[in-house]
């Protein structure tokens, strides 16, 4: 549809009003929450896909060249990463349903995360995509190898590229309550279904974001409960606490109890616009009247911690955090050996926002080489290995406990090493092809030619000493 408008602006509203539908289609399940302030986001993301529907009906408009396809084949891809990057800051909320993240569940074609992040596999598929557009129009040999080599791309470095290193596997328990509105029978359901393991050998339990309702700093009573139910069980507990703390501040914390108490936390720092805190609250704060909207602004944390445990280093994130690839690089650069997200989605149950969720930590696994565990307080908790193969999903309509064996293997992937390098080179990529496109529009512009300045002045001459009408 875009490369069929008649012209490139056109390609570009059509490309805008297609990326609003989008956003509306994959986070539908903000309306109640957003209500109509949703569509106004969607078509506001939509507009950074504007360049794209441009560069789009440019290259692939008119009479189709091999050499156009391979241009676009690069240029295309690097116009949608640089698009989905700026989406992907956390104040406009966030990378969600990235199109890399389409394939957390194709550890074949996932596998490329390992080297560009989910970046490098949105570019990929965007790109095998146009080539197939390419070969449907042109009808070569070589056109139709094209799209076949680029998908291969992903199962081939799957087969061939470096497998993580053998290591000790680990009994992680992952605790899923369900969806319980008051804070102490949420706690008391995690208590209970966590009593259940004693006898079973695990050695880590994780309960979901917000399980315990209390500070346990100015709650000794609720510790000491928490510390004798982690020696009944015979492995450390990593709960999540939201209260008030002591200093006036709420936080949403990572919190690990050993045998003795508190072996550490981890406060959330990367909050979600509305939910924990309002953007502009002096400016907007109006919204909280007319949606669920935090009336009070959260704390956040000073950054990703790595916390021991007798399993091994493990790094926590909660909820939002899961959506983003830099926290992760972080922990695992502090020596994480062990990925952990705790999250909440009660407010969205049922609904896509939970798989979306619990996917997109397959993601992470494969860019940073560690395995992950990802409890749902009301689902869905799943846990992946450092290749992104799944261990373990329990649904959003089940209650209980997974317990799940984790294979502690890694490997330092290049994603790991160099960040983001997918998309500096988009934005060199879509740069040097607009300033070119730009260069060739001008030179073929045809040049007016020089003023005739003689003629000009009999042309004036003439109507300045014309004699007046009815006399010679």
């Amino acid at each position: 549809m875009v490369r069929a408008a008649p012209t490139g602006a056109q390609g570009a509203v059509r490309a805008w009003a297609g990326m609003a539908g989008f956003v509306l289609v994959t986070q539908y399940w903000l309306w109640p929450s957003a209500g109509p302030l949703l569509v106004v986001f969607a078509f506001a993301v939509g507009v950074l896909w504007l360049p794209w529907g441009w560069a789009a009906q440019r290259l692939l408009a008119g009479n189709l060249t091999p050499a156009r396809v391979s241009v676009a084949v690069l240029v295309l891809p690097s116009a949608w990463v640089i698009a989905e990057t700026v989406r992907s800051w956390h104040r406009l909320g966030g990378p969600w349903a990235l199109l890399g993240a389409s394939q957390w569940n194709q550890s074949a074609t996932l596998s490329p995360a390992s080297i560009g992040g989910v970046w490098l596999v949105s570019f990929l598929v965007v790109a095998v995509n146009t080539a197939v557009v390419g070969a449907l129009l042109l009808r070569s040999a070589l056109a139709i190898a094209l799209p076949v080599v680029l998908a291969a791309i992903g199962p081939l470095w799957y087969w061939i590229g470096p497998a993580p290193s053998a290591g000790p596997t680990v009994r992680v328990a992952l605790v899923q309550p369900g969806d319980i509105v008051d804070a102490t029978a949420r706690q008391a359901a995690g208590e209970a279904l966590t009593a259940g393991l004693t006898g079973n050998r695990v050695d880590l339990v994780v309960w979901g974001e917000s399980s315990v309702g209390v500070d346990l700093a100015t709650r000794p009573d609720v510790m000491t409960d928490l510390v004798a139910l982690r020696r009944r069980v015979g492995a450390d507990l990593l709960v999540n606490v939201d209260a008030r703390a002591a200093d006036g501040g709420i936080y949403k914390s990572s919190v690990l109890i050993g045998e003795n108490g508190a072996r550490g936390a981890y406060a959330k720092s990367r909050l979600v616009p509305f939910g924990e805190y309002v953007p502009l609250r002096r400016l907007l704060g109006w919204v909280t009247r007319h949606t669920p909207a935090a009336g009070e602004d959260r704390r956040r944390g000073d950054g990703p911690v790595v916390l021991d445990t007798d399993a091994g280093a493990v790094g926590p994130l909660i909820s939002f955090e899961a959506t983003f690839s830099d926290l992760p690089r972080r922990v695992v650069d502090r020596g994480a050996a062990l990925l952990a997200y705790q999250s909440a989605t009660s407010s969205y149950q049922g609904s896509w926002a939970q798989p979306q969720l619990a996917g997109m930590t397959a993601v992470h696994a494969v860019e940073v080489g560690r395995p992950v565990v990802h409890a749902g307080i009301s689902g869905v908790s799943s846990a992946f290995d450092a290749r992104g193969r799944e261990l373990g999903w329990l649904p959003a309509a089940q209650r209980g406990v997974m317990i799940v064996d984790i294979p502690l293997g890694s490997q330092a992937t290049v994603y790991q090493r160099l960040g983001d390098w997918v998309v500096l080179a988009a934005v060199l990529s879509f740069t040097a092809w607009c300033a070119r496109s730009a260069h060739r529009t001008w030179t073929a512009a045809p040049h007016s030619p020089a003023p005739n300045r003689a003629g000009a002045l009999r042309w004036w001459t003439a109507r300045r000493f014309r004699p007046p009408e009815g006399r010679p």
